[in-house]
């Protein structure tokens, strides 16, 4: 449990002073904070909440979206709020296609180029851009980076604690190449995260993850995998799902914590 941290999304409706009473008194100390939450209690408002309760913050969720014609400055503020919340690591969803654009490799560059061009305000605040692959069904509306090959070409070409990626068991899980190539990513995995595959998915199919050991993801091979890379750090569970989003936040925090002794 020492490694455990609860991601905030996987309790969508709990309100943040709730949610991090709620893991003080669960033992918790480490959560993974979403910027949307933390701005409507308000970011200096939070920082403090977080410090007085003696948490860590594991990482801010979620920066990128590179199509965005306001992405620089969005991205700096992003960067800016990590820093402020005490998290060195701020997770890139690099966003889809621009609007009317079937332009996937364009769109590719774009974002290697935008986050060269984000990397020095990054390194001068003392946060790591994590870029997370996310599965291909996002890649035209949500993440072009699909990959864990897409994702370290970008990565390696900044050094080691500017970039990393981010390991979501998620959206890896179907690669048949991705494990050997995580155990040999060292130092580039900046946060690992923890969710479920199941399935029928849901309309939408955002909120179509489950619980660690609800659906049909090896775990253990995951885990190997980032343990011989020398990865020591955080493991978030970070579930998206309507169903569980309905239970009181209390119980979707034993629920996950249960679910994520149940795979370790």
């Amino acid at each position: 449990m020492s490694r455990f941290s609860f991601n905030q999304i996987t309790a969508k409706l709990w309100d943040l002073p709730e949610m991090i009473a709620g893991c003080v008194e669960a033992g918790v100390g480490q959560v993974a904070l979403w910027r949307e939450p933390v701005a409507e209690y308000g970011l200096a408002r939070s920082a403090i909440l977080v410090r007085d309760a003696g948490l860590t913050v594991t990482s801010l969720c979620r920066s990128g979206f590179f199509q965005a014609p306001e992405w620089f400055d969005d991205n700096r503020r992003a960067v800016d709020e990590a820093a402020a919340l005490g998290t060195s690591v701020l997770v890139l969803v690099s966003g889809g296609l621009p609007e009317g654009s079937k332009d996937l490799a364009g769109a590719r560059e774009h974002v290697a180029d935008s986050i060269a061009r984000l990397v020095p305000y990054a390194a001068e605040a003392g946060v790591t851009l994590a870029i997370e692959p996310l599965h291909p069904m996002y890649a035209a509306d949500r993440c072009v980076i699909n990959t864990w090959d897409q994702a370290m070409a970008i990565a390696e070409q900044h050094p080691v604690g500017q970039v990393g990626v981010a390991v979501d068991t998620y959206h890896l899980w179907w690669d048949d190449t991705v494990l050997e190539k995580i155990a040999r990513a060292g130092e580039r995995i900046a946060i690992y995260q923890l969710a479920d595959w199941i399935t029928p998915l849901p309309a939408g199919v955002l909120t179509g993850r489950g619980l660690p050991g609800d659906g049909c993801i090896q775990m253990r091979p995951f885990h190997d995998a980032v343990d011989k890379a020398g990865y020591t750090g955080a493991i978030e569970v970070e579930v998206m799902n309507d169903v569980l989003w309905q239970r009181p936040g209390r119980e979707i925090l034993a629920a996950t914590i249960a679910g994520y002794r149940s795979v370790r």
